[in-house]
């Protein structure tokens, strides 16, 4: 690995991607962070978790095309998981590393079991926080009810009669985010709202935002063979975290993502949901550190 600790903006298939680099000094195999969304960025992990993980391990940030302070494809739909792949092979060639450790949030753990899937040679650990399987139904419904369950009585009213149309699964879950609010979506995703509260003001800070372009792509042209009919074929050793009060992916998805694993450990957070990293960071990190440097 050449390059140094720093911010790059690297040309990769025609488009200027962020990258970051913190913790080279420590010499060890790299740990990419694999932001979700679809189409979020890595502004806040980068001002939580991630400098405790770099005091101890080489640390890189890349945010996807189209996401956070990387470029923008020219077609709207360029956002398919074969170019996130694509992307992210020349971002390996042009960093010059034979092996690379995964950490993976939201639809970024997916994203980091389709990359280990089409670079297996690359890929040594793998860590999944609150993964995704977007191709699944169940997580639509999982998310609803999520949304239900914590919805003021108003609103779950109206979600139910949502719910009664006579619609598919994916409309239905479109409505539903058209009329939720920022303080339903907050205890949707986290716990503890004060730590929902300095999301918020960090999400602000940094102006960034989904433009919801990534999601759209990703729904209208899925890959032919849904991820989760080949989670058997990814056998990197694997960590899944959960926090037990995620209601967007939860425990249903990452226990088929665990059980279907071959080489995979499961450590559940208590007091976390979507995102264990911010509601309880110190223990992620540990966690984390403890599982890369285990043999």
């Amino acid at each position: 690995m050449k390059i140094e600790n720093g911010e790059y903006l690297i040309d990769i298939n025609g488009i200027k991607h962020w990258i970051k680099v913190e913790g080279k000094e420590h010499n060890t195999i790299p740990l990419f962070i694999i932001h979700g969304g679809p189409g979020g960025n890595l502004y806040t992990f980068e001002r939580t978790a991630g400098p405790f993980l770099s005091q101890e391990r080489t640390v890189i940030y890349y945010e996807q095309r189209g996401c956070g302070r990387s470029e923008k494809p020219l077609s709207d739909k360029a956002y398919s998981i074969n170019e996130l792949i694509n992307d992210f092979k020349k971002i390996i060639e042009w960093i010059d590393v034979k092996k690379i450790d995964l950490l993976g949030y939201s639809f970024g753990g997916e994203l980091a079991l389709e990359l280990t899937y089409a670079l297996p040679t690359i890929i040594n650990k793998i860590i999944l926080s609150g993964p995704s399987l977007m191709a699944l139904k169940t997580q639509y419904m999982i998310q609803i009810a999520g949304f239900v369950s914590v919805a003021n009585l108003p609103l779950a009213n109206k979600m139910e009669e949502i719910l009664q149309e006579d619609t598919s699964i994916e409309e239905k879950y479109k409505k539903i985010w058209g009329i939720v609010d920022n303080e339903t979506v907050d205890r949707l995703f986290f716990l503890n709202q004060g730590i929902a509260k300095k999301y918020r003001q960090l999400v602000k800070e940094s102006n960034l935002h989904n433009t919801g372009l990534m999601l759209a792509a990703l729904q209208e042209n899925p890959v032919e063979i849904p991820l989760y009919e080949r989670l058997q074929e990814i056998t990197q050793q694997t960590l899944v975290i959960t926090g037990v009060h995620d209601r967007n992916t939860g425990i249903p998805i990452s226990t088929i993502i665990y059980r279907n694993l071959v080489n995979s450990e499961w450590n559940l957070f208590n007091s976390s949901a979507h995102f264990p990293e911010l509601e309880e960071t110190d223990k992620f990190v540990r966690i984390v550190l403890r599982f890369l440097k285990a043999s």
